[in-house]
């Protein structure tokens, strides 16, 4: 291997993915770099500027050329951050949700034609090169939190919800079949029938896998939004990822006009009740139940959207 076999490759897979003329390989006037930052934007709770240009390692300067289109286009509004004034918010606007959803549509169809060229017997062989590539160009370093994506879910993704809540669950706290019931129930409800404007699952990504998950459902309460299926895998724990996707949640459900976020819990998930409670949800109920074949005792909580949250900023 050789400094000229890595440029040759480069220039072979710039060239496949149309990364010179992305524009017109999506049909959208944004170049590669404008699409990343509208998917950043769509995908990550952090949006502000500062964050946005160590993520993606961006000239400052250039940064500020591409929210200024995207400000004029109407996609974006800048704003103070609540944590410190000195640092720039920016959020999409529902014109720039539609655009970077527009953006990922186009851009997974065409990495669809681009696989349908792969025979089905090939693709895992592409899929462990691919992993081989990643996994020792970063030098065997552990997961970053940067690393981690959060994106709209896939085909298989919904399936992964059911069989990972299930055996994470069974494992750490005991529960039996049941409780995969009634997870399968919850998915296969929204798969079946939801509102896209109002209703969304987040699926965190790491290195090309699952390691997390959550859902905004609307309850049955006019104006409220339901936060369900948290979970984060185990060895994926500790890059704020849990944090990420309640951010998200309560930033979708705060942008699409919700005025109550609820969840429903139990009282052993100690280490998501306080993330809960940081994100400035309050405990409402409590009370004790037989299910998932353990003793518990389940808990109600509450978010007022209509008040600025202490997470997040």
């Amino acid at each position: 291997m050789t400094v000229q076999d890595i440029r040759a490759f480069n220039r072979f897979y710039t060239n496949v993915i149309g990364a010179l003329d992305y524009s017109r390989q999506l049909y959208a006037p944004y170049t590669l770099t404008e699409s990343r930052v509208l998917y950043e934007l769509a995908h990550s709770p952090r949006t502000d500027a500062a964050d946005l240009r160590g993520e993606l390692s961006l000239d400052a300067g250039y940064l500020s050329r591409i929210l200024n289109k995207f400000e004029r286009a109407g996609l974006i509004e800048r704003t103070a951050s609540r944590k410190d004034p000195r640092r720039v918010r920016v959020t999409l606007t529902p014109r720039g949700r539609e655009t970077a959803a527009l953006l990922a549509e186009r851009a997974d169809e065409s990495v669809g034609a681009l696989l349908a060229t792969v025979p089905a017997a090939e693709r895992p062989r592409l899929s462990e090169a691919m992993h081989t590539v990643r996994t020792l160009l970063s030098d065997g370093r552990p997961p970053r939190r940067e690393d981690v994506l959060l994106r709209e879910p896939r085909p298989g993704d919904l399936g992964w919800m059911v069989a990972r809540n299930a055996a994470l669950y069974a494992a750490e706290y005991g529960f039996n079949a049941d409780y995969e019931g009634l997870v399968a129930r919850i998915v296969a409800d929204f798969a079946e029938d939801h509102d896209p404007h109002l209703e969304r699952v987040w699926i965190a990504e790491s290195d090309g896998r699952p390691v997390g998950c959550v859902m905004c459902v609307r309850d049955e309460a006019p104006a409220t939004a339901r936060l369900r299926l948290l979970l984060v895998e185990p060895d994926a724990r500790g890059l704020g990822i849990g944090d990420r996707l309640v951010s998200a949640v309560v930033d979708f459900a705060r942008g699409v006009g919700y005025r109550d976020l609820v969840l429903w819990t139990n009282d052993v998930l100690t280490s998501a009740r306080r993330l809960y409670q940081r994100h400035g949800f309050v405990l409402t109920a409590e009370k004790p139940h037989r299910s998932f074949g353990q003793d518990l005792n389940g808990q109600d909580w509450h978010l007022d959207l209509t008040e600025p949250t202490g997470a997040g900023g």
